[in-house]
């Protein structure tokens, strides 16, 4: 949900949102810690930065970087994001093409999509559907916003889940204690 203004692309206020650093907790099971991650939507790099406080090596890249034309992954060993909502399904079929790992936070509706299925049905995915809902940091409201505007869940795969399908309750802090989790995260 970073913006994406290269090639003619133009950003969505859903591209813009940042993602808060408790939305990894389901994947940190699965991540080695060995593991060059790329983030390759990094915005304000609030996840990058969470990732590197936990030890993991990340390589980031955005608008520098049209993600849709890459040809290979530059040498990581998985793609962890939130991409561009309003080019998911491109991004999607980019992280099958590119043939890596992968963790991409994105709409739970994509699930019931003809899009979405045909891709999964195609190449399989793994899925943690988190509780409660992912608050994220909205470009025009901040930490004021009034909740999770939409249910998000982490598309993976080759991360060997469980089961197919997973699900995660999320450690969130409380409206109260909201600014000074972004200060921290943003900073």
């Amino acid at each position: 949900m970073k913006p994406k203004e290269n090639k003619g692309y133009t950003a969505g206020s859903y591209d813009e949102c940042q993602t808060p650093p408790y939305a990894l907790e389901p994947l940190y099971p699965y991540l080695n810690i060995d593991w060059h991650i790329w983030e390759c939507a990094v915005g304000n790099g609030v996840l990058a930065i969470a990732l590197g406080r936990k030890g993991y090596s990340v390589v980031t890249s955005d608008k520098e970087i049209d993600f849709l034309q890459v040809k290979r992954n530059p040498g990581t060993d998985v793609i962890l994001t939130n991409p561009p909502y309003s080019i998911k399904y491109e991004w999607l079929e980019k992280c099958y093409e590119l043939n890596s790992p992968f963790a991409l936070l994105m709409p739970v509706e994509m699930l019931g999509t003809a899009k979405g299925q045909r891709l999964f049905d195609k190449y399989g995915i793994e899925v943690i559907f988190m509780h409660p809902r992912v608050d994220f940091y909205m470009p025009n409201k901040g930490w004021e916003g009034s909740g999770a505007q939409f249910p998000t869940a982490w598309y993976t795969w080759k991360l060997n889940l469980p089961q197919q399908i997973n699900f995660a309750r999320l450690n969130k802090p409380k409206r109260s204690e909201l600014e000074e989790y972004w200060k921290e995260a943003l900073g």
